[in-house]
């Protein structure tokens, strides 16, 4: 999460990084189509943040994100919109508010020493939304926060079109406490993952919020629910902060081909790489955390998921997407600090992310958090924050969707469709 946004919305600066190998950018194909899911200045909102996705058991689309109603800030007053397709992303529900909470909400006191400017002194955050696809019951599982203090979960039975009335976890996180006495704690963002044996799997974030934005320091963890959502537990801690990985935060999870569960996490480290570790379960016995050399780190959340079934003999594809950046302004920008956001690439992996082949430029221009899907027929998505053209900084026009096959990814094409 940012440390401030300014009333303007305003980010950083701009350049794009020099590649450190070569990448197709994306051009229009007849093959790849693009459209806005959730624009900003629109329904009462001034900005849509943080986007998620999730392919539903019966192959919808379910699209999700923070609305933010003025500053924009993630101590602004924030509801959790959602809309859904059934074809493909060509067409959408109307916006709908859900994980509303019946009564007064009380705020974070590590927040409102730290609200920006301009922010309504009633504000209220629902922040961090992330859904699960439950292949095994033909449930959509909901899990959120409500001003970074207390976390939620929800379900639906009808394939993300209603959900029902939010249920408290809070106890699973209290559960971090004696071992790390937290202030602030962040579901996902993103997508959680259900593993072959059924659990249901959250990466979370922890801070005792004592730095900036009540954000850092942090650390990473896991909740889990082996009963389809009903009781939730907690993780060990699989990525401490400390002088090599800083403050660990926004984390993605997916199970490789032998079993194992692999997170892919954001960190400050000066070294400027994602940061991953392994557990045999995704929640117990983690490795010690090392860099991916292949995936760039600009400070920013980026997204994991499989393409295609698992197999012993492979290829064993994963696709990752973030802002593929490590300029600032044009210059190499300070060790450990945020990158320009821009440059949004997605990576291709055929050996369960041990290496990565390919990649290819989705937006050369500014663009920001990413959440990444695979179809039941193969087609990518991916719902990004895309950022206003012509501007010195990072101005989130809307989140937009873009959809390919694998092969516009490995291969280039030509033509153009475009969604309204």
């Amino acid at each position: 999460m940012e440390k401030r946004i300014p009333q303007r919305l305003r980010l950083a600066a701009a350049a794009i990084t020099a590649l450190s190998f070569s990448v197709l950018t994306a051009a229009p194909t007849a093959d790849r189509m693009q459209m806005d899911v959730f624009v900003s200045g629109t329904s009462g909102y001034g900005i849509y943040r943080i986007p998620g996705m999730i392919v539903t058991p019966k192959g919808a689309l379910l699209a999700y994100a923070e609305a933010r109603k003025t500053t924009g800030s993630d101590w602004d007053a924030i509801d959790i919109v959602a809309r859904r397709s059934e074809d493909s992303g060509r067409t959408w529900s109307a916006l709908q508010v859900i994980g509303k909470i019946d009564g007064p909400l009380e705020k974070n006191p590590a927040g409102p020493a730290r609200r920006l400017s301009g922010t309504p002194p009633d504000a209220i955050t629902y922040n961090n939304p992330i859904a699960i696809s439950d292949q095994k019951k033909g449930l959509v599982h909901f899990l959120f926060c409500t001003e970074y203090m207390r976390a939620f979960y929800m379900r639906s039975t009808d394939d993300g079109r209603t959900f029902s009335k939010p249920v408290e976890i809070t106890s699973a996180f209290d559960k971090f406490r004696p071992e790390y006495n937290w202030k602030v704690v962040a579901t996902g963002p993103g997508h959680g993952v259900q593993l072959n044996n059924g659990r249901l799997l959250v990466p979370v974030w922890l801070s005792t919020a004592d730095g900036s934005n009540a954000h850092r320091p942090s650390v990473v963890s896991t909740v889990y629910s082996d009963d389809h959502g009903t009781t939730w537990k907690r993780g060990e801690i699989a990525v401490p902060h400390n002088d090599d990985t800083v403050n660990p935060s926004e984390t993605v999870a997916e199970q490789l081909a032998d079993g194992r569960v692999l997170l892919n996490v954001r960190t400050e480290s000066r070294k400027h790489r994602r940061v991953v570790v392994i557990s045999p379960d995704g929640a117990t016995k983690w490795t010690a955390p090392r860099y991916q050399e292949g995936l760039l780190e600009p400070i920013c959340f980026g997204s994991l998921v499989r393409w295609g079934k698992t197999s012993r003999r492979g290829p064993n594809r994963l696709l990752f997407v973030n802002p593929d950046n490590l300029e600032k302004g044009g210059g190499e920008g300070e060790p450990g600090k945020s990158r320009d956001r821009r440059n949004l690439t997605v990576y291709l992996s055929e050996d369960d992310g041990a290496t990565w082949k390919a990649k290819r430029v989705v937006d050369a221009g500014w663009s920001g958090y990413a959440d990444i899907q695979a179809g039941k027929d193969g087609s990518v998505y991916v719902l990004y924050e895309r950022g206003q053209p012509d501007q010195k900084q990072l101005r989130i026009a809307a989140l937009t969707l873009v959809r390919f096959p694998l092969s516009w990814l490995t291969q280039g094409g030509s033509g153009g469709e475009t969604g309204q």
